[in-house]
């Protein structure tokens, strides 16, 4: 580390009125779950290219991101999805997990890989099917118990094609009573995370379609029940950061699948598209941490942050270390903003003055502090280069090609 350069930006940033040692307690705090499916060969509805090293088994799934926290020091949990990472002896895959310094996460039940769910899953018209997907989301409530997980994230793929095709209000209550009896399975220290896309693979309407759709699902379960933001799935021009906002001042945001997008559900590495977007989401959430409102800042600090990508092009870990350095630098960056300097321009009804304030933070090159911070810990400076050095690629070429699909 150049002592030289920190100094400068330490300097720098006491002049701005920032405490940098409150800084770094949150920066070395931020934790980031990655997802068992971004280490394996995933991608688009047209092709799946195969790459070599990738894991075939939720076994080298850990092995693999183990790697990306040992180099990032900020990835102690690896999200599951059943039946993706379905094992017959789950004390086995924790223990393997443990043994690696991670922990098993978020677990993902799958409703939208089975012929049977053509039409839907909890919100098909036919019993039988509705029955077979919520049995499914119960078995991972048992796989939650199991492996000591506290998060079942919740995504559902059902919708409608065509004007018509189904009956919408009924689909709306049969969605309530499948997640009403999953709610009533999980312990008392577990949360429910609702996720909302607005379109696809359904084109004319999706039954948990926005944030409001899950807010309002949320809401009749329960207190453990809450809304995750995924960064991938609203329409064009969406503004997240107020989505984030409301949802913090309700105390019922639990959570984020981060990733980025251009056109829709991309599922590109964090940040590569809007990473000023990135930032702002982390600015509201620091402005709710510090809420006068015990529950606010209660909420604030619990989110759960996950990543959410299918690397079909990047080689899968360094594409993982990317987005967990990417989503380093605009939490720094955010954590950055005198918010001080904000509220004052707010109430004097200053514009310029309250865009600088946040703007300023975001130009600002934090790689000083984030090696600073790396050092401190005993991690590499670099993770992707000290990646490349490590020779692990090389290692992981013996696995072959094709690996364990999603």
């Amino acid at each position: 580390m150049n002592d030289r350069a920190y100094a400068l930006f330490e300097e720098q940033q006491k002049n701005r009125g920032i405490d940098l040692g409150k800084v770094r307690e949150k920066l070395k705090a931020l934790r980031i779950e990655t997802p068992s499916w971004g280490y394996g060969d995933s991608g688009t509805r047209f092709k799946v290219f195969r790459k070599v090293g990738v894991p075939r088994n939720p076994f080298e799934k850990f092995d693999d991101a183990a790697v990306v926290h040992r180099l990032t020091g900020a990835c102690p949990s690896v999200a599951i999805h059943i039946p993706w990472d379905k094992v017959d002896d789950y004390d086995k895959l924790k223990a393997h997990a443990e043994a690696l310094g991670l922990s098993i996460g978020a677990v993902n039940p799958n409703l939208f890989q089975e012929d049977d769910y053509m039409f839907g899953s909890v919100t098909n018209s036919n019993a039988a099917v509705r029955r077979k997907a919520t049995d499914h989301l119960l078995e991972c409530v048992d796989i939650m118990k199991a492996t000591g997980s506290k998060y079942l994230s919740l995504w559902f793929a059902d919708g409608t094609n065509y004007p018509g095709q189904a009956d919408i209000r009924k689909r709306k209550n049969w969605m309530y009573e499948a997640l009403a009896e999953t709610y009533k399975a999980m312990e008392p220290d577990m949360k429910m995370l609702i996720e909302y896309k607005f379109f696809e693979p359904a084109f004319y309407h999706t039954d948990l379609a926005d944030w409001g759709m899950a807010y309002n699902m949320a809401l009749k379960l329960g207190e453990q029940a809450q809304v995750l933001v995924d960064t991938g799935h609203h329409a064009q021009g969406t503004n997240v950061e107020h989505i984030v906002a409301y949802l913090l001042d309700e105390q019922r945001l639990g959570g984020f699948h981060f990733n980025s997008r251009k056109y829709a559900d991309d599922d590109l590495i964090v940040g590569a598209i809007h990473p000023y977007e990135l930032f702002l989401i982390f600015y509201q959430i620091l402005e709710a941490s510090a809420d006068a409102n015990p529950g606010v800042r209660r909420n604030a600090d619990e989110i759960a942050y996950m990543i959410d990508q299918s690397h079909n092009i990047e080689p899968k870990i360094p594409a993982m270390i990317r987005s967990v350095l990417n989503v380093q630098t605009q939490y720094a960056k955010a954590l950055l903003i005198n918010l001080d300097e904000v509220h004052a321009a707010q109430e004097a009804q200053d514009v310029m003055a309250a865009e600088d304030a946040v703007r300023s933070a975001f130009e600002i090159d934090v790689t000083p502090l984030l090696v600073s911070i790396r050092e401190e810990l005993g991690l590499p400076a670099d993770p992707m280069k000290a990646y490349r050095e490590s020779g692990y690629a090389e290692r992981i070429a013996s696995r072959g090609v094709g690996g364990a699909s999603w």
